[in-house]
């Protein structure tokens, strides 16, 4: 008799990767959160979430952690790129004002695994804390056909809320305004294809150790996408939306004036000041790979996370709070023209 396990699904093994997981997935959960057990989808309740919101607007995004995946399986550790899989919707949710409610993940892999899965969850979970949203449902789906041992796939989606008329969506920016940097963490999740063939072609593995960089490649290659909703929270707590805030800018594949570019209104340019701290990972791959400044400017975040729009006015205050709200530092890093 043919058997599902025959096909490489192996449905025992998928029982006890399932039931690894509540544990992680409860610790996300807020009081607006239904319970529906053993449920074919996630509930969560906007009554006393948009309490607050007179025109509740909701925002979606979604995104994966691309290529650094291939990293995470050569150095065999799995518990932070599931923080990258929040961060990278996250953080494009709170661009435009929102407060994020609830995430989703999908996870494809070759076979069950449960101490796989459970590493991989964990972190999710870690990053859904880190922005105070909810796991709220999520698939696994078992392909021996589509990955190769070893492999395995992310996709992540959040659902966040917006007050309409405080939506930021970069039409209030104005000629003087000022651009506030936040440093990011390290190269975030854009980019690994290049960085991956900069480590291939330098003759380097991951568990090589990079004196001037004081870490192994894994360490350094791995380190976790920074996830700003506390920061743009706080700021926005402090200071009007559109009236003193004019736009907010994730810094991903593209670079920092391509991202900040797609926010401004047309006629508008940037004027960028090259004043901030560079990670040394950036300059370590460049001259590894030889990158000329320009390709690095249009692939990498070069340090800076993400970019706050502000009148002049207030721009010394946003940086002040910014630093004592988080720790991260900030720069004023230019102008729009």
């Amino acid at each position: 008799m043919t058997t599902y396990k025959d096909s490489g699904v192996d449905l025992d093994i998928y029982a006890e990767s399932m039931s690894r997981l509540p544990k992680l997935v409860r610790r996300t959960f807020s009081d607006r959160v239904l319970r529906l057990d053993g449920g074919f989808a996630g509930l969560f309740q906007l009554n006393s979430t948009t309490a607050r919101y007179t025109n509740p607007v909701l925002v979606s995004c979604t995104d994966g952690v691309g290529t650094k995946l291939k990293i995470a399986c050569q150095a065999n550790r799995h518990d932070t790129v599931g923080i990258d899989l929040v961060a990278m919707s996250v953080n494009d949710a709170v661009c435009c004002g929102a407060e994020p409610l609830f995430f989703l993940d999908y996870v494809a892999m070759p076979k069950d695994d449960p101490d796989l899965l459970e590493q991989i969850v964990a972190g999710i979970t870690e990053g859904c804390l880190q922005s105070g949203c909810a796991l709220l449902g999520g698939e696994t789906a078992i392909m021996s056909d589509l990955y190769q041992p070893g492999e395995y796939d992310l996709a992540g989606f959040c659902v966040g809320v917006a007050e309409r008329e405080k939506i930021i969506d970069g039409k209030a920016i104005q000629s003087g305004d000022v651009l506030i940097g936040v440093e990011s963490s390290g190269l975030h999740s854009n980019g690994f294809s290049l960085v991956r063939k900069i480590i291939a072609d330098g003759g380097l593995n991951v568990n090589d150790f990079v004196p001037e960089l004081a870490q192994t490649v894994a360490d350094v290659l791995l380190t976790p996408t920074r996830i700003y909703v506390k920061c743009v929270s706080a700021v926005l707590e402090q200071f009007d939306a559109n009236a003193n805030i004019t736009g907010i800018a994730h810094i991903t594949g593209g670079g920092l004036v391509e991202n900040v570019s797609r926010i401004l209104p047309l006629g508008r340019s940037l004027r960028i000041d090259r004043c901030w701290d560079e990670p040394r990972v950036f300059s370590w791959l460049q001259r590894l790979g030889n990158v000329e400044d320009s390709e690095m400017d249009r692939v990498f975040n070069r340090g800076i996370g993400l970019v706050f729009v502000v009148r002049s006015t207030i721009a010394d205050e946003v940086l002040s709070l910014i630093s004592s709200a988080t720790g991260f530092r900030t720069w004023g890093i230019g102008h729009v023209q």
